[in-house]
């Protein structure tokens, strides 16, 4: 999931024996031969590893069934078992993603710079890595439901029963925004790490108390925002080495101070306790609230008390390509994999069985269906749509996952 150096290539004038065995330079065999020494291993595991959390989470553990009004809904069980609410904590993954890119996008502006570019060069740069595969799939999905509703009379259209399809599209579309303004949060933090830090957070509760007291829904977008960045601009204090150099007392710290402010937020009587949405509840996540950022520092703390020990397994060549072949199909993966859930059902009602509704004793037993089903659907739909996340040439995208990020 990299940006990639051009490699040079001649055409064969005839046929060569040898070259036919030659290895295919976007194989994960050849991705994995080429990572450099210098790359930050745990910064890829760590990416692939949230979005396959967030797959497995909507695939396995949402009560996906049918509305009264024909709209498909998802809610999980975590209100139903006193206590599950805990899981949240560490399974809503999306801050590590954030903290990750943060990381991530660092590394390719100082990348941009030194070949003399600037903003605008980093900005295309990750636009055009984000949004062809989303542009197929959005044109797709648009296509289809257009042929679907000149065919069907019947067909109330995708918007109406399936707007599940396209829930990977607010993240992407957050995660786009913090993107476009990583130039000027890059420069802030050089020019005030500590400061721009606390500005942020300083912001984020006087916008907080403003929204709460003056129910100003807007002011939720704000904090959404600033939330997010915040997460973000924490990935640059790994990326300068800030939060890796030195003692594990600061990593502790962090663990210690996330874990508090959010027994302290979550008991306030203001804010749920489950870090996913819930039925009948507000939400920590739309608008997110500080809740996700005191997530973001308990989690940080972990994942980076964990590294040492994560970067001598995936020193072994089986993690690491596992990691590779994750990354090298992220995109498509998270695009498509709603979508891959959703023909699931059909499979599954077509074959005379019905949704459950609740959480019981056969709900439960299920799971590792709702596993395999859409798995199996989602790998022939990476199968197809991977070409435009990893094109097959052999020329600039050669070595694309073994570059730092």
């Amino acid at each position: 999931m990299t940006d990639t150096t051009p490699t040079a290539t001649r055409p064969l004038r005839r046929s060569n024996p040898s070259s036919a065995m030659a290895p295919d330079p976007m194989s994960v065999a050849a991705l994995v031969d080429n990572t450099p020494a210098s790359r930050d291993r745990y910064v890829d595991f760590l990416r692939a590893l949230s979005i396959v959390i967030v797959v497995l989470w909507h695939w396995v553990f949402s009560i996906t069934q049918w509305n009264d009004d024909g709209s498909l809904g998802m809610p999980n069980p975590i209100g139903d078992i006193p206590g599950l609410w805990l899981a949240t904590w560490v399974l809503q993954i999306m801050p590590v993603f954030f903290f990750v890119g943060g990381f991530a996008n660092l590394a390719s502006f100082e990348a941009v710079e030194r070949t003399g570019g600037g903003a605008r060069h980093f900005i295309a740069g990750r636009l055009r890595r984000l949004g062809k595969p989303v542009g197929i799939y959005v044109a797709i999905w648009f296509v289809g439901d257009l042929l679907a509703r000149a065919m069907l009379p019947d067909y109330s259209g995708v918007t109406h029963w399936g707007m599940v399809v396209f829930v990977p599209l607010w993240f992407l579309g957050v995660y786009t925004g913090v993107v476009l303004l990583a130039p000027v949060t890059a420069r802030l933090h050089r020019s005030g790490r500590e400061l721009t830090i606390v500005a942020m957070v300083a912001a984020l509760v006087v916008l907080e108390l403003v929204r709460i007291r003056s129910g100003i829904g807007v002011l939720g977008l704000a904090t959404s925002a600033l939330v997010w960045l915040f997460v973000h601009q924490l990935g640059y204090f790994w990326r300068d080495g800030t939060l890796v150099d030195g003692s594990s007392r600061r990593l502790w710290a962090l663990v210690l101070a996330g874990l508090a402010a959010l027994i302290v937020l979550t008991n306030l009587g203001i804010y749920p306790q489950s870090m996913v949405s819930l039925q009948g509840e507000s939400s920590n996540m739309f608008p997110t609230t500080p809740c996700i950022a005191a997530l973001a520092v308990f989690q940080v703390g972990i994942v980076l008390l964990l590294r040492d020990r994560a970067e001598r397994w995936l020193s072994g060549r089986r993690a690491w390509s596992a990691t590779v072949a994750v990354n090298a199909v992220a995109m498509t993966v998270f695009t498509w994999h709603m979508t891959a859930l959703v023909a699931a059902i059909g499979i599954y009602q077509l074959l005379g069985y019905e949704l459950g509704t609740t959480a019981d004793a056969g709900w439960w037993w299920q799971r590792p269906l709702w596993l395999v089903l859409p798995g199996l659907v989602l790998a022939v739909l990476v199968a197809v749509f991977a070409r435009f996340e990893l094109p097959g040439g052999r020329g600039r995208h050669a070595r694309r996952c073994t570059e730092t990020a």
